[in-house]
């Protein structure tokens, strides 16, 4: 039937898009168009367009969907997957919408009964203020994901608490195993032995602080922005009975003291820092090394486009996040006196690093829900589905970078040959 309610929307979003929907369309009074072997959009009530009609695009549909006046039936991750294929081909034109698309939509709105005030944004989306990348915004920033709740992460990741990606030296190794295999590799190239010191900048729940002490003898001093990662660590140092070897600290890196360390580490934090300040973040990782000892940098980059991760990424889960070209990166460590000696890329360890993450939200999905309700949970799954199509499709990658600070003779102490 060409005039149904789920015609008429598949009809213009097509118009829109330079192509026909990639996925099925299913309308609030039952009618469906589109595809028929893909997964089906489901569009539950109105609202859900008045959504898309005030935020079209990428940020209206992820309101749509946290807040359930959209839902996927099928598999969410293989609806991405039909819209990315099409886009990279260049079928789907992704057209601005003009003055011309404006008064159609208008006119097919006032048609459909969609018209209406703006509905409210959800309470997850961050609403920052202040100053960019200023020491209050940028906590303000990292409390909006990190102090969710330490039960909903101890219920997500494995046992070490590790919020970054994994690395997997086998076709069947666990994520546990993965991510200790991940913070073993970055003790061994920061060539850590008994007696070290060791800073850890931006040290999340405390996996390589407590790994470091534990199996390499080394004295650490981790800092963090987040209330909640504090707390968690400190319980975790009083239970492995590191408390006298490692100290934590809510600390933000341009509060560090000028006392080098033997070795420093920043695994996944650099991505907020923001490319402004990201000069005084490496000029601080280089301040405090010693002459001759090393840096490890575990980081996510991208290109050009949206270096933040879009609209979605920027709202609800790393507000003011900014990545970049492994290259620019690499630019940064050089002009702040380091030298990198190896890059070492990740992403396809990331990839199943994140759907392991996606399978126990799904497993737990109820207890999920209890603790952060479920428009909270909606947000994770479509973050990890996301995120790991990202990863899988060469959109996003993720590289360990290992520098030195060498001595005033330039030697770097490094080893002939690769020790790791």
């Amino acid at each position: 039937m060409p005039h149904t309610t789920a015609h008429r929307l598949a009809s213009f979003a097509g118009k829109l898009l330079g192509g026909p929907l990639p996925v099925g369309l299913r309308t609030w009074d039952g009618t469906r168009a589109g595809a028929r072997d893909a997964p089906m959009v489901v569009l539950r009530n109105r609202r859900a367009l008045r959504r898309l009609l005030y935020a079209p695009g990428e940020l209206g549909l992820a309101r749509a969907y946290v807040t359930g006046d959209l839902d996927v039936e099928g598999d969410l991750a293989d609806g991405f997957r039909r819209i990315w294929a099409l886009t990279r081909s260049g079928e789907l034109n992704r057209v601005k919408p003009g003055p011309r698309e404006w008064a159609e939509a208008v006119r097919l709105a006032a048609r459909l009964g969609v018209a209406g005030l703006p509905p409210k944004p959800p309470a997850e989306e961050a609403r920052l203020s202040g100053k960019l990348h200023s020491l209050l915004r940028d906590r303000s920033a990292i409390a909006h994901h990190y102090d969710l709740s330490n039960a909903f992460y101890q219920l997500l990741l494995d046992e070490s608490m590790a919020y970054s990606c994994a690395y997997f030296t086998t076709e069947s190794a666990s994520l546990e195993q993965a991510q200790h295999d991940k913070l073993e590799l970055i003790c061994r190239k920061l060539g850590l032995r008994p007696g070290m010191r060791l800073l850890d900048v931006g040290c999340g729940w405390g996996s390589l602080l407590v790994h470091a002490a534990k199996h390499h003898g080394v004295e650490a001093v981790g800092i963090t922005l987040s209330a909640e990662q504090l707390q968690h660590i400190r319980g975790r140092l009083a239970q492995h009975d590191l408390a006298d070897r490692v100290e934590v600290r809510r600390q933000d890196y341009r509060e560090l003291p000028d006392a080098p360390f033997d070795a420093v580490a920043s695994i996944e934090m650099g991505e907020h820092v923001g490319e402004v300040n990201y000069p005084a973040y490496a000029a601080t990782l280089h301040r405090m090394v010693k002459p001759g000892g090393r840096v490890l940098l575990q980081q996510m980059s991208r290109g050009d486009v949206a270096p933040g991760g879009g609209a979605f990424i920027e709202r609800y889960i790393a507000p003011d996040m900014t990545m970049r070209p492994v290259g620019r990166t690499i630019g940064h460590l050089e002009t702040a006196g380091l030298e990198v000696r190896d890059v070492h890329a990740l992403r396809e360890h990331y990839v199943r690093t994140v759907r392991a993450w996606a399978a126990t939200l799904e497993r737990n999905w109820a207890d999920v829900v209890a603790l952060i309700g479920e428009t909270g949970a909606r947000v994770w799954r479509l973050y990890l589905v996301g995120g790991a199509l990202a990863f899988e499709e060469n959109r996003m990658g993720v590289d360990q970078i290992l520098a030195v600070r060498p001595d005033r003779h330039g030697g770097s102490g490094m080893p002939a040959t690769r020790e790791w």
